[in-house]
């Protein structure tokens, strides 16, 4: 077949079928591959019935009871997963010791060789497709880890490798091949999602730490972000052999072009980290800005905090805003915060008895504190309907969401004053008509 008219493309494909077509002839015709053909299906059915009879043991070993959570169950957890790999691995095992037996005896084993990384690559899929889990990894683990395994298979990855190699990208004075960002991508994401996987462990870890103060444990947690992919980032451009002085350089001139561009953003970075050091407002305080803005603090990042609001809504609010501007925080660790309750009694009422009924009965509330101050009735004035009171009482917590102490103070207040028979006046308005009454028509 003349294929010198057709491109070099075509002519490279059609180079390759024939090696192949070659190097299955010399198989079929081999008595060595015939044996060696033998023993790929011996080993492979052994390592099928073997799987069989030792996945239900090892999965009634490995599977811990649900109530356990200590670190030896969490292990085992993770072996049980990799339990799917157990025939692809067995039959590469037991192929291997195959390969030995026919290269002493025939020396060669080409035939069980590609046997082997047929089994490493089932082995591959089966971890890419059931094992994997984790978005990131499964899609690095099809793309990356199967292809790979494929080339592998049928011999070219040295080739795949050498022409990547060879495809190189300029980039003005710098220049790279496909391979190193190749590399440099897989490396990179692999890296990186350990340092996510590691964060989100020590965050965890941190925030069980109930003897920290808040804002501390918030404190340690970004701390131990930065540091980790700080590390995370030197471990990657030592794998690559990348130099950090000719870094600096490119660092330096997006610094200058950018800069003025991205002070707010160091301003609100900064801020952060001074809230984060003074304490005065952390995740869980209920917190009111000069502009408005009023929440629970749910989450506080590098750039901003994030204020729940009771009706669910989320506000995004600058760290900057909570250093330049006046914040009302009514959840500060330790202290308590003072509400008050207005009522009116008639006129007819003996008004010296009052307090005392009302105090008494809002002390009775399990939430009212004791401490700074008992609950005080105090007389405010005297209105156009009724004399008017003031009871003010002091509780841990906000009075919203899903406390209600003015209401259940309310309450007692109005079950306190109807026992002791004392009205709560409406107002009244007093009509006088002057002259006769218009006769009624007939």
């Amino acid at each position: 077949m003349d294929l010198s008219q057709q491109p070099e493309i075509v002519q490279q494909i059609a180079g390759y079928v024939f090696q192949g077509w070659d190097l299955a002839k010399g198989w079929l015709l081999s008595p060595a591959a015939w044996s060696q053909f033998a023993i790929l299906i011996v080993a492979y059915l052994l390592a099928l019935y073997i799987s069989r009879k030792l996945r239900p043991f090892l999965t009634r070993l490995l599977t811990p009871r649900e109530e356990q959570q200590n670190i030896f169950a969490t292990a085992r957890r993770f072996v049980l997963v990799f339990l799917p790999l157990l025939l692809p691995l067995l039959a590469y095992g037991l192929t291997g010791v195959g390969e030995s037996i026919t290269r002493s005896i025939f020396g060669s084993g080409e035939v069980i060789a590609f046997g082997k990384r047929v089994f490493l690559f089932l082995a591959a899929r089966i971890l890419a497709e059931k094992i994997i889990l984790d978005g990131f990894l499964k899609l690095l683990a099809k793309f990356v880890l199967v292809p790979v395994a494929a080339l592998y298979v049928v011999g070219l990855i040295g080739l795949a490798t050498e022409r990547l190699d060879a495809m190189v990208v300029p980039l003005g004075n710098l220049s790279f091949s496909i391979l190193f960002a190749i590399r440099f991508a897989v490396v990179g994401g692999i890296i990186f999602w350990l340092g996510k996987w590691s964060n989100s462990q020590s965050t965890n870890f941190i925030s069980k730490q109930e003897e920290m103060r808040p804002a501390t444990r918030e404190l340690a947690s970004k701390t131990a972000e930065i540091a980790i992919f700080g590390i995370a980032f030197l471990f990657l451009m030592n794998i690559m052999e990348i130099s950090l002085t000719s870094l600096a350089v490119l660092g330096g001139a997006i610094g200058v072009g950018l800069g003025f561009g991205l002070q707010k953003i160091a301003s609100n970075f900064i801020s952060g980290v001074i809230l984060l050091l003074e304490g005065q407002a952390t995740v869980g305080d209920y917190v009111e800005l000069d502009g408005g803005e009023a929440g629970t603090i749910v989450k506080m990042t590098a750039r901003a905090a994030i204020l729940e609001t009771y009706d669910g809504r989320w506000i995004v609010v600058p760290n900057e805003d909570f250093i330049t501007t006046r914040v009302v925080n009514y959840s500060d660790s330790g202290s308590a915060n003072r509400y008050e309750a207005d009522f009116s009694v008639s006129y007819d009422t003996d008004i010296n008895l009052v307090p005392a009924i009302v105090e008494a009965a809002v002390s009775t509330h399990p939430e009212v504190l004791k401490e700074p101050f008992p609950a005080d009735c105090e007389l405010r004035g005297f209105g156009d309907s009724g004399v008017d009171f003031s009871v003010e009482f002091w509780v841990n917590g906000i009075d919203d969401g899903k406390n209600k102490f003015t209401s259940d103070v309310l309450f007692l207040i109005w079950n306190a004053l109807k026992d002791n028979g004392i009205t709560i006046p409406y107002p009244h308005r007093v009509v006088e008509i002057k002259g006769n009454l218009p006769a009624k028509p007939e």
